[in-house]
């Protein structure tokens, strides 16, 4: 990582290259990150527009709000926009920032491990569209993405942990052996969290370099999203469980979608075997009816990379071999339903899916300050 994260930002303030600076917040990143935000700038002018956290406010009516906001103050197009927060936020203050004027200079600086992996890198902006998971978006790269762990403090152990989904996608998806999962999972997960922040970024930057609109081989960072976008907006759908943070609902694809890449490419059964243990260590496991599964497959048919009406998956040959544009039959994604549980799967009497919930509680070195 470079030795100051913020030398542009400071930089362009310094030389004054900005009309105005806006600084985006939800309710918890105001309270626990900006004033580290300030201490670390040394920033004295900006306005400050605080939105609601969580996924369920990823919508067209908060960027109504931040829009009024910019209004209100004056934007102008060589104002700024700094997001300062999670995934969630920074996907829809990039959109917000790309849309208002027909676009607008802005930076992420993402507060969560997931969001400094995966979510502010790679020029996908968005919102959801009826609980939809990023109906609405443009490509659009932000001037600057800063990341510093220092944020990682401010979270809770299963916020933090929430984010290693996505690493342990990057890890799936490398060829690079001394980055693969086999590699990753000898890691500390606490104490080299800064190295597995530049590392398992610097994976997703690669492949986005290759493929920015996401027309071929771009499509390979979607492992386990076809299933997890789907059940993670079914659990805001539903009052049948708890709603599910995105790394647990990825995890959950993860899962899934390497059973069916067992079944229809071979993937070794030893490496899922492996994987699936690995994941147990961390995450708790719930269960899905076969209702809740027949919604979630309904569901998936509003993934992005369909065609023609027919589900496409990202599947695994081996670790460090992804194929894309894959066709699953529904036959096969019902079977690979219960068929991925661990342990649980013998204590239930009907079809389920096995989910990944919560963080669990030997992990306790991530907390709120």
């Amino acid at each position: 990582m470079k030795t100051d994260q913020y030398s542009l930002l400071k930089e362009k303030l310094s030389s004054k290259a900005f009309s105005s600076i806006f600084v985006l917040v939800d309710d918890n990143t105001d309270k626990f990150c900006l004033d580290i935000f300030i201490k670390k700038t040394k920033i004295k002018e900006f306005n400050k527009i605080t939105i609601n956290s969580g996924e369920q406010n990823k919508n067209i009516d908060t960027c109504l709000i931040i829009w009024d906001k910019l209004n209100a103050f004056n934007a102008d197009r060589k104002s700024l926009l700094i997001n300062l927060g999670g995934g969630v936020l920074t996907d829809l203050g990039g959109f917000v920032a790309s849309t208002y004027l027909r676009g607008i200079s802005f930076i992420n600086i993402p507060t969560t491990l997931l969001g400094m992996v995966d979510a502010a890198h790679g020029g996908k902006t968005g919102i959801d569209f009826k609980l939809l998971k990023n109906q609405i978006g443009l490509f659009s790269d932000p001037l600057d993405v800063i990341l510093d762990s220092g944020y990682l403090s401010t979270l809770t152990k299963d916020e933090f942990l929430n984010g290693y989904a996505e690493v342990f996608k990057h890890s799936l998806l490398t060829n690079k052996k001394d980055l693969n999962f086999n590699s990753l999972i000898k890691l500390d997960f606490y104490k080299d969290v800064t190295f597995i922040i530049e590392k398992y970024s610097e994976i997703k930057k690669e492949i986005v370099e290759s493929d920015k609109l996401e027309s071929n081989q771009r499509k390979v960072l979607n492992l386990g999203h076809t299933i997890g976008h789907a059940v993670e907006s079914y659990s805001y759908m539903t009052t049948s469980l708890n709603e599910l943070k995105h790394g647990e609902a990825i995890i959950v694809g993860l899962i899934t979608e390497l059973y069916i890449s067992h079944k229809q490419l071979n993937f070794p059964k030893e490496d899922l075997e492996n994987i699936k243990k690995t994941f147990s260590e961390y995450f708790n496991m719930v269960s899905f009816s076969d209702k809740d599964v027949e919604q979630i497959y309904d569901l998936m048919i509003y993934d992005k990379k369909n065609e023609a009406d027919k589900l496409n998956f990202v599947l695994l040959k081996e670790i460090g071999t992804p194929v894309i544009d894959q066709q699953v039959t529904k036959e096969l994604f019902v079977e690979g339903s219960p068929k991925i549980c661990t342990k649980s799967f013998l204590l239930v009497e009907f079809t389920c899916i096995f989910l990944v919930l919560f963080a669990n509680s030997h992990n306790n070195l991530i907390h709120r300050v």
